[in-house]
């Protein structure tokens, strides 16, 4: 048996394990893991760091470091410090270790104990627990809880939005958006077929409507030209609020020590936000709460309201922020992925056909099924433009990594962007061949995306800390990307996508994706 094959084996029986009560074995079995390595392991302080101000050097207007994307700003790093790389905490802020070997990847998901700790938002925190206690009281969501709070969450919102079976539910109503978004992308077109620069807006739009369905089971309004205010408030706040967290929780700042106008600012349009969109919750519970107990495709907040009402608002909160940008993001890459590969579109064409013999033929939960190039479409997208710059964890533990010690509470940083493009683990790193994640038929010529280290591909995390909505995410992308591809023939007209690094990565190029109609 080869190492791979072992590495292979163990990670789909933790997957597995974790999936089900979040506590997988390996992680209830290291509890009080003792690193063997730890006695013989070089001091922490001499794992290779920059300077600070040598690094803040390189990030301004024409440093080494500027301008430059997640996958690409964590390359440079590599080439100049090394596998394993310390960065100074400043302003308040801890250390962080970001390493670029996978087996460091599985020891820090296995090693993490029964409460893996995730790198929260601090200011989101503080701003429900210090600013709106009367609406978010001790329970600040997924997005900022640890330990058995969180546990707590996760326990009760897991049943809602992780199983296959349940998701399932809602294919329906997310074509139904889907298929409306397709009119208004109809419309969108200019006398060169070309859709407008700030497409990312219109998916935006999509993503939120969609996302007001499966949350609120609510139709918000955004996609229609007479869009109410409030709607349109709501994606630009939620874009403003992650650009403002970016600037003052990963740039240098010193809101930790007085509220600086950046700060005091984001405190305003967290206020705002929360407004908005806490009005609509409001809307939604009372309707549900009114309305004759039907089963049947009710939306996660009404199916939370069961359980928690807490719980389900701050859940449904969650979701409308949450599900936006990231969404979105993932869709462009893959669309750009697509246009930039015409054969590999055409074959997504052919078997969508098999489905939808009419561009409107229905989706639905039964037929959506039997998609794979679809989904191996969008997993090699992914591979491409993940919308999240990489996986976060404090170590539960004293772990070593390659030979340096690592004490527990340190947040690591695993740089999987740069190993998804790496030939060494990807071979044609560049190329976007969906071939290479399907599991039979496959062109001998084309390397198996299998044949990687297993905690390389990531995008939804892991274990038991991984994304509540992946599944939610990957339905929405798989009707949303089988619309465009089956009504139209995608073109890209402006050189190379790059995109701007973030809490999610957005688009820094206009988006000039050409749409030319299909007629079978």
């Amino acid at each position: 048996m080869t190492l791979r094959t072992v590495l292979h084996r163990s990670y789909a029986q933790t997957e597995g394990l974790c999936s089900k009560r979040f506590v997988s074995t390996v992680t209830t079995a290291t509890k009080e893991y003792v690193d063997p390595e730890w006695s013989t392991a070089k001091p922490y302080k001499t794992i290779p760091s920059p300077k600070l101000f040598a690094l803040a050097k390189e990030m301004k207007e024409g440093g080494r470091y500027y301008g430059l994307t997640g996958a690409e700003l964590f390359a440079r790093w590599r080439e100049d410090y090394g596998e394993l790389i310390r960065i100074n905490g400043m302003f308040g802020r801890p250390d962080i270790v970001v390493t670029f070997q996978p087996e460091d990847f599985a020891k820090v998901f296995r090693t993490e104990g029964a409460w893996p700790i995730r790198r929260s938002s601090e200011t989101l925190a503080y701003y429900r627990q210090r600013v709106r206690p009367e609406v978010f009281g001790e329970l600040s969501g997924l997005i900022t809880a640890q330990g058995e709070a969180w546990q707590k969450v996760r326990t009760i919102v897991n049943p809602v939005m992780m199983q296959p079976k349940i998701i399932r539910l809602y294919v329906d109503q997310v074509d139904a958006v889907a298929r409306e978004f397709m009119t208004i992308v109809n419309n969108l077109r200019d006398a060169k077929r070309e859709l407008p620069p700030d497409f990312d807006q219109w998916l935006n739009r999509w993503a939120l409507e969609t996302m007001g369905v499966l949350a609120l089971d609510t139709r918000l309004g955004v996609l229609r030209p007479e869009q109410t205010t409030e709607a349109k408030a709501i994606i630009s706040l939620v874009r403003n609020v992650f650009d403002l967290i970016y600037r003052l929780e990963f740039e240098p700042s010193l809101w930790k020590y007085f509220k600086t106008p950046t700060f005091k600012l984001l405190m305003k349009e967290f206020d705002n936000l929360t407004n908005l969109v806490m009005a609509k919750i409001d809307e939604a519970v009372t309707k549900i709460e009114t309305a004759p107990k039907v089963e049947g495709n009710q939306s996660v907040l009404e199916k939370l309201l069961r359980t928690d009402k807490k719980i389900a608002m701050v859940m449904a909160f969650d979701m409308l922020m949450a599900g936006i940008d990231t969404t979105s993001s993932s869709t462009i890459g893959i669309l750009y992925c697509l246009a930039k590969n015409p054969d590999k579109q055409a074959l997504l064409r052919n078997e969508l056909r098999s489905i939808l013999p009419h561009p409107d033929s229905p989706l639905t939960a039964e037929n959506i099924r039997n998609l794979p190039y679809l989904r191996s479409c969008i997993k090699e997208g992914l591979r491409l433009y993940q919308p999240t710059p990489a996986n976060v964890r404090k170590v539960g533990h004293n772990i070593v990594l390659q030979g340096y010690r690592v004490p527990k509470h340190t947040e690591v940083v695993m740089a999987s962007l740069v190993l998804q493009r790496d030939a060494a683990h990807f071979p044609q790193p560049e190329a976007f061949l969906p071939e290479r994640w399907l599991t039979d038929g496959q062109d001998a010529e084309i390397p198996s995306g299998k044949e990687a280290h297993p905690f390389i591909y990531l995008p939804f995390g892991f274990g038991a800390r991984s994304c509540i909505g992946k599944r939610l995410a990957m339905m929405e992308m798989e009707i949303v990307i089988a619309r465009f591809v089956r009504q139209y023939e995608v073109e890209w007209n402006n050189g190379e996508l790059k995109m701007k690094m973030g809490i999610v990565n957005t688009p820094a190029v206009p988006l000039r994706f050409g749409l030319r109609d299909v007629t079978d």
